[in-house]
């Protein structure tokens, strides 16, 4: 997608934020088009020296932005920040309740700065008793019911991703959309608010639902009685392993003729689905002998054939040469600038769009902490002389 095509081209977006959440906002409007300028402490971000699970935060949600580094707690520095606010379209901001307040940049002062701003606040709650903890991914997790849904009874787990503090990003960007449309006939901006715990609650709501329908409190998915006669993980010859899902009656005839399981689908007993499901154990003892025979390959080739839904099961590296994902611009590739692949490219996921047949892409790389400092203060009005004084006083700086 050239720079013409970006939906959000000529939009600006200010970043305060560190870890998950606030990054995937920005990372999504700047994938989209937007010029994300991502404010960074003196040394940068802390989340870009994070090892363990955390090391891949920073290169997957912050590439095609800039970044400045500033020193909040001095006068100059805030003086930037306030001059770039009152340029910008759009604020997000990630940080512990009140903490945006404390530094003269909560709602109020930003209204003030700008009233056609878009102030995006990505917290652990919303308003209500809980607004002023200070929450984690698998803290909503855990308290919004989807750790118990994930694991087994009784040893609640987390998901297998930062899905909350992701998907909790979304719908910031959901937000954010909405009020820069709505801005569009009133000509003011408004505090967009997106939390953690709302959204755990939001994903679990199937669940609640399932609860209100049935009258009995949904088991753990791990232990889930099963809607479908065949939805499992069978497995192959060579060790491997695939998910089959038959979900309908049509599916059921295909993959009984391409299985060779011309009794099961003959029989009018198993003719539909809840039929099907009484006789689960029955119709299992049938097909797991017939995956145990043939290798994945084979047995992905008769699936894809028949139009039944599979998945090979892969961890998250198999994913580097998915043919799929190499071919249709699914990976863009970032240089990491640290870790055993410090100076190289690595292919990551890009946004998983397409608009008028394009993918979003890579324009801009990761950027290194300050690395646009320089440029930013040009382009926020800021005379060569004026830049200098900045950097030598430490209000703002670059590496």
């Amino acid at each position: 997608m050239d720079q013409a095509e970006r939906p959000l081209r000529g939009i600006t977006v200010v970043e305060f934020s560190h870890m998950v959440m606030g990054p995937v906002t920005g990372v999504i409007l700047a994938d989209l088009g937007a010029q994300v300028v991502k404010i960074e402490p003196p040394g940068g971000d802390k989340t870009r020296r994070l090892n363990g699970s955390g090391a891949g935060y920073f290169p997957m949600y912050n590439r095609n932005k800039q970044s400045i580094c500033l020193d909040l707690k001095s006068p100059a520095g805030k003086e930037v920040a306030a001059r770039l606010i009152a340029r910008a379209d759009v604020l997000i901001e990630n940080f512990r309740p009140g903490a945006m307040g404390r530094l003269g940049f909560g709602w109020d002062d930003c209204q003030k700065l700008n009233q056609r701003l878009v102030y995006c606040s990505l917290k652990g709650f919303l308003s209500g008793p809980y607004e002023k903890r200070t929450a984690l991914d698998e803290v909503t997790q855990m308290m919004g019911g989807l750790a118990y849904m994930t694991g087994l009874p009784g040893r609640p787990m987390r998901a297998g991703s930062s899905v909350i503090d992701i998907t909790g990003g979304m719908f910031g960007v959901i937000g954010i959309l909405s009020a820069l449309e709505q801005r569009q006939h009133t000509g003011k901006g408004q505090k967009v608010s997106s939390s953690l715990f709302e959204t755990t609650a939001y994903m679990v709501g199937q669940h609640m639902a399932q609860q209100a329908v049935l009258g009995e409190p949904p088991p753990p998915m791990s232990v889930r009685r099963s809607a479908w006669s065949i939805y499992d993980i069978f497995q192959c010859a060579g060790d491997q392993q695939v998910f089959v899902g038959v979900v309908s009656d049509g599916l059921w005839q295909a993959f009984c003729r391409e299985f060779g399981l011309t009794e099961l689908g003959a029989d009018p007993g198993l003719a539909t689905n809840n039929q099907r499901v009484e006789q689960r154990d029955r119709i299992l003892a049938q097909v797991v002998p017939v995956f145990e025979s043939m290798p994945l390959d084979e047995a992905a080739e008769r699936l894809e054939r028949a139009g039944i839904p599979f998945a090979p099961i892969r961890r998250p590296e198999d994913l580097f040469d998915d043919p799929h994902l190499n071919a249709g611009g699914g990976l863009v590739p970032v240089t990491l600038s640290r870790g055993v692949s410090e100076g190289q490219q690595v292919s990551l996921p890009a946004l998983p769009l397409e608009m008028a047949g394009h993918r979003s892409g890579l324009y801009r790389d990761l950027p290194s902490a300050g690395g646009d400092t320089r440029a930013v203060l040009s382009a926020a009005g800021y005379d060569p002389a004026d830049i200098e004084a900045l950097l030598a006083s430490g209000a703002a700086s670059e590496q």
